[in-house]
């Protein structure tokens, strides 16, 4: 029996240095879902079950921090579309559906404001813009970007809110030229634009709340890593199948051959 309790020890401490190894390797982003899922796609016979326990015992814990600033004006009279994605956010293929939005960062230089553009099949931020001014230009960039990167056919869904940028005559210039259709939100409804809202907290809540930025040269230089690097690469989903956006473009594209 003590034989046996000993070899239990053994056992435990061994997934006690593999957990914390793992919460380190991912930057202390992952809960124990995630963590459970990245110990076992590197071969770990660990339970889910362990993961959480060994978790709690020795509380390791993901931060959180939360704020909050509004930067969407919806008090104007510029154009407004239908909302088409009615929170049918589950696309079928890459470029059925794009969801949009701007977002703030602190730095010591004053704010610095990111365009995004999100992929509703992949969960891929496809396109992003930064500046320190809040325009019109800002979400026309990260659509260009969006655009030539992805290169889609007619007939996307191109998401928003009713922000004042997004009701530009520009921006929809745009999304009319390529034959898109347009779809913004309600008045005041952050639920129709969730998944953009998601990254955003994701993105604030792994990278930007844990620093402090000098200057804004410093801040896009760590976001862009962020997206490029990690979110879009290697950060792993629950909502993927505990996939990276880009393994599930790549499965896609694969099958589809």
């Amino acid at each position: 029996l003590s034989r046996d309790i000993s070899e239990q020890q053994v056992h435990r401490n061994q997934c006690e240095l593999l957990v914390k190894a793992a919460h380190s390797e991912t930057k202390e982003r992952y809960g124990y879902e995630r963590l459970h899922a990245t110990l076992t796609e590197q071969g770990h016979d660990i339970s889910l079950y362990m993961v959480r326990s060994i978790k709690e015992e020795h509380n390791i814990k993901c931060y959180r921090h939360k704020r909050f600033k509004v930067t969407t004006n919806s008090n104007h009279n510029k154009l407004i579309y239908p909302n088409h994605l009615e929170q049918k956010f589950n696309a079928n293929r890459p470029n059925e559906a794009w969801v949009s939005d701007i977002t703030y960062i602190w730095t010591d230089e004053g704010w610095l404001y990111l365009a995004g553009v999100k992929d509703l099949y992949t969960k891929e931020l496809v396109g992003y813009a930064i500046n320190k001014r809040m325009t019109a230009d800002l979400v026309c960039r990260a659509l260009n970007m969006t655009i030539k990167n992805k290169r889609p056919s007619q007939g996307l869904i191109v998401h928003s809110d009713r922000g004042s940028q997004y009701c530009s005559h520009t921006y929809h210039m745009i999304i009319k030229q390529h034959l898109f259709t347009d779809s913004m939100s309600g008045k005041g409804n952050c639920f129709d634009n969730a998944p953009i809202e998601s990254f955003w907290g994701t993105l604030k809540n792994e990278l930007v709340y844990h620093q402090d930025y000098k200057t804004r040269f410093a801040a896009i230089t760590d976001i862009i890593r962020y997206i490029e690097l990690y979110y879009n690469q290697t950060r792993i989903q629950k909502g993927l199948g505990y996939k990276s956006p880009r393994q599930v473009w790549f499965d896609y594209y694969r099958q589809a051959a």
